[in-house]
Parts: structure tokens; C-alpha cells; sequence
């Protein structure tokens, strides 16, 4: 049987490499991405419509875009709707979309900073949990379904200059640890996926506040001394996905390359 996920922050990067890799294995996909290009006071340009809808275009039959954001619950609501009516089901949800805002010590760090990054890093996959395990509690095979959220290696260390980020990705480890106790004995599962230094825009905009010139500085804070590309992170999304994931619940994947070396 077909098996459909949903996938949050799915325009760009990780998220559109796991919309991808998914797609190829024969998933069908509900791929969201609020698409905010410049509506946000982030330090790099978000993705557009036109980039969310590319991926339908790759995958044609496969992917549904769906523009919505992840603070808004009723929009989730209805991307999971959208998913459970054109494909009668849902199995997975991958909960990608976050930004990144930082550069400062956490006393000179503003107010509004800490609340964008807590309510899309954090109450965007709280929201998206909410709307995503009852579809699969109800399922048939509610044993191969799956939660996984994106964390980050800030959400288990402390990085200079990025308390708040660090904080938003901590919340999500502990919304992931606390989902997989609440789901116990249900055969659905949750698992936190932390990414290392992985080529992004996000990465792009870290190297700009810390005055790199190159993403290709952070190489050597992993032990395999490179960069990590956002289809090694999809392939390993990928897995926590999978019937064989479920050994994973409660867990964090630490998809780090060895962080820091």
C-alpha cells in the first residue's frame, strides 16, 4: 500500500531534499512551506511559492504543495485534511520548517527575536504533531506510522551567540521525547533527526554571523571534516520514516557527522 507523508518547511533545503527522497521511494506527499520569502526579519531570504511548486513539478502525481504556516494550527489542520482526503491516509509527518536568528549574547538578544524562533522552531512542530497523530492513531496500520521532527546539534550543546535558537531546538528534543512517552503502545512512533553543519541558506546566514567568509569553515567542527549535504539528512529522515524506524522512538539521531570534532 502507498504510504503519504506530510512534510513542513518543505521549499528549500532539508525539507525539499526529504520531499524528494520520499517521493522517490514511492511515497505520495503533501509538501507545506509558509513560502514567506522576505515577510519575516530573518538574516537570508526565505523560499517562494515558485520553489514549493517545483517540487510538484519534479514529482508529478506525487507531491501536493500546500502554502501554509506552521503557528497556524487551523492551516496545518486543513494540510493534514488535504493529505487524508486525495490519499485516504496518513503515515508520516516530517516536521522541517524552522528558521535561524542569532548573533548575539542571550542578555542583548530581543524579545521578538526569541518569539519568532519559539513559535516556528517550537510551536510549529508542536502544531504539526497535534494535527498529524490523530490520522494516524486512527489508521489501519497505526504501527508503521511515523513522527519525526527536525532538531538541530544546538539542541543538545550551546553554540556562542545562539542561546535562543539553542533553546528552541532544546524544547523540540523534549516535544519529542514527551510525544514518544504519550504514544506508548499505540505502534505509532516519534524521533528527533539533529542535523550537523549541513549546506543551507540557514547554514549560509550562520557563517555571515560569525564573519566567516565561507560555509566551508564549519567543516572542521565535524569529525568526518566536511560539510553535510541536505540529502544525507533526508536519506536518514528517510529511515526514521520507514516500518524498520520504529526501533528508533524516543530517540535522537544525532546526523552530525561527528559534532563537534
Amino acid at each position: 500500500m502507498t504510504r503519504v507523508a506530510l512534510v513542513t518547511g518543505a521549499a528549500r533545503g532539508i525539507g525539499a531534499a526529504t520531499v524528494r527522497r520520499l517521493a522517490g521511494q514511492g511515497y505520495r506527499v503533501v509538501a507545506v512551506d509558509w513560502c514567506a520569502e522576505n515577510h519575516l526579519d530573518v538574516p537570508y531570504q526565505l523560499p517562494g511559492r515558485h520553489e514549493l511548486e517545483a517540487l510538484a513539478v519534479e514529482h508529478p502525481d506525487a507531491v501536493l504543495p500546500i502554502v501554509a504556516d506552521v503557528r497556524d494550527r487551523e492551516a496545518i489542520d486543513a494540510a493534514v485534511a488535504a493529505a487524508t482526503g486525495r490519499w485516504g491516509r496518513l503515515d508520516v509527518a516530517v516536521a522541517a520548517a524552522a528558521v535561524m536568528i542569532g548573533g548575539t549574547p542571550l542578555w542583548e538578544t530581543p524579545a521578538a527575536d526569541l518569539d519568532l524562533l519559539w513559535d516556528i522552531d517550537a510551536r510549529g512542530v508542536w502544531n504539526t504533531a497535534a494535527a498529524c497523530i490523530p490520522p494516524m492513531l486512527a489508521s489501519s496500520d497505526p504501527g508503521g506510522c511515523r513522527f519525526v521532527a527536525v532538531a538541530s546539534a544546538a539542541g543538545t550543546r550551546g553554540l556562542f551567540g545562539l542561546a535562543a535558537y539553542s533553546a528552541t531546538k532544546h524544547a523540540v528534543i523534549g516535544l519529542v521525547k514527551g510525544l514518544a512517552a504519550d504514544l506508548v503502545g499505540t505502534g505509532v512512533t516519534a524521533v528527533a533527526v539533529s542535523p550537523g553543519s549541513t549546506r543551507t541558506d540557514m547554514l549560509a546566514a550562520t557563517a555571515d554571523l560569525y564573519g566567516l567568509e565561507s560555509v566551508e569553515e564549519f567543516a572542521h567542527t565535524q569529525l568526518i571534516r566536511r560539510l553535510i549535504e541536505p540529502d544525507e539528512i533526508a536519506a536518514t529522515i528517510a529511515f526514521c520514516c520507514s516500518p524498520q524506524g520504529a526501533v528508533l522512538n524516543g530517540s535522537v539521531v544525532h546526523a552530525d557527522g561527528g559534532f563537534p570534532g
